[in-house]
């Protein structure tokens, strides 16, 4: 569990490609001193477990086909800049939102509009998951937890302030580019209950 405030910003240092899966290595700045194989990593808003640790500035993952599929690791190349949080571990603080690191689809930046300091972001996103996005809702972009100001069918708003364009990829992103979205869970899980009725309805 992740909660999308992003501690690092990493870039891309190897990959490696199979027929069925991709290794991707991942540098960063990070103290990895306390992590250990097995661990989670949301990079880019993937949760992705740590299988090597090939440098001490770097760790290695596994993506598999489903992954590739749902991800914007689909088309990455080495030297990209990724969005890095660990795993969430017992008292630490919750500052964005519950994230779970199951990306739902890749969305698309439609425009970036300048408004003093901050920017607003317009996004596309697949239309079967249009439905979960909601005004003053919370979404996942490259893993970083926002807000979302407005809805109009597929697309949507956020507004980006200062601190998050200079702590994440977010800031380098212009129209065309695409993106890890993950919807609020929530909404997934309202919808999956109104499909089976109760005994007493």
């Amino acid at each position: 569990m992740f909660t999308g405030i992003i501690q690092d910003v990493g870039t891309i240092s190897a990959i490696r490609r199979e027929p069925e899966q991709t290794h991707i290595v991942f540098k960063t700045k990070l103290a990895m001193g306390n992590w250990a194989l097995g661990d989670s990593v949301a990079c880019n808003g993937c949760c992705l477990t740590i299988t090597q640790f090939p440098a001490n500035d770097a760790f290695a993952a596994t993506l598999s086909q489903e992954t590739l599929n749902l991800t914007i690791f689909s088309a990455a190349h080495e030297g990209d800049a990724v969005n890095l949080e660990p795993a969430l571990r017992m008292g630490d603080a919750l500052g964005g939102h519950m994230v779970t690191g199951h990306v739902d689809g890749v969305g698309l930046v439609k425009s970036v509009k300048a408004i003093g300091e901050h920017r607003e972001y317009a996004f596309s996103l697949p239309e079967k998951l249009a439905r979960y996005v909601v005004v003053k809702g919370s979404v996942a972009i490259n893993g970083v937890s926002l807000t979302v100001n407005r809805v109009d069918g597929c697309d949507f708003t956020v507004n980006l302030i200062p601190h998050t364009l200079s702590h994440t990829n977010l800031g380098a992103l212009k129209a065309g580019d695409r993106v890890n979205i993950e919807t609020d869970m929530y909404g997934r899980y309202v919808e999956r209950l109104m499909h089976f009725p109760t005994e007493n309805s």
